[in-house]
């Protein structure tokens, strides 16, 4: 899973990003490496599998899970998920799943699962973050 802030474009839109990004999520993750080596042969193919919006950390964003086929080995899923962040300027935060679609990969329910888990910054259920636990003793 890869997360990042979306700063490359005017665009604002959970859709139209995550649908401009599923292809390039598939490439990254199943066609060819940092070095341009083709690990799983390439991909031969990928088609949706779902796509909808999502409520994530009390925004409204937008999913697109596509099944990719490579030529070798089971292939993969994966998905694009683009939400408005909760703070700053609100810039979109685009989060990138990549499961194996093996008999070992897990669930795909996993990926909503991980998605309902993402909490706003200061939020009471996040813990307080690393290193929220450290502080001078008496």
């Amino acid at each position: 899973m890869v997360s990042r802030t979306v700063t490359d474009t005017t665009e604002t839109s959970p859709r139209a990003l995550a649908e401009a990004d599923i292809a390039d999520a598939a490439d990254d993750a199943c066609d060819r490496d940092l070095v341009g080596r083709r690990p799983f042969g390439g991909i031969e193919s990928h088609r949706p599998v779902a796509a909808g919006q999502v409520a994530v950390a009390g925004r409204a964003g937008y999913y697109v899970r596509r099944r990719v086929t490579t030529a070798e080995g089971p292939g993969g899923h994966v998905q694009s998920l683009v939400f408005p962040s909760t703070v700053g300027t609100e810039a979109p935060v685009l989060v990138r799943y990549v499961f194996d679609a093996g008999d070992d990969g897990p669930p795909l329910a996993d990926m909503d699962r991980i998605t309902k888990g993402i909490r706003p910054v200061g939020d009471a259920d996040t813990g307080g973050g690393g290193g929220s636990g450290i502080g001078p003793t008496r």
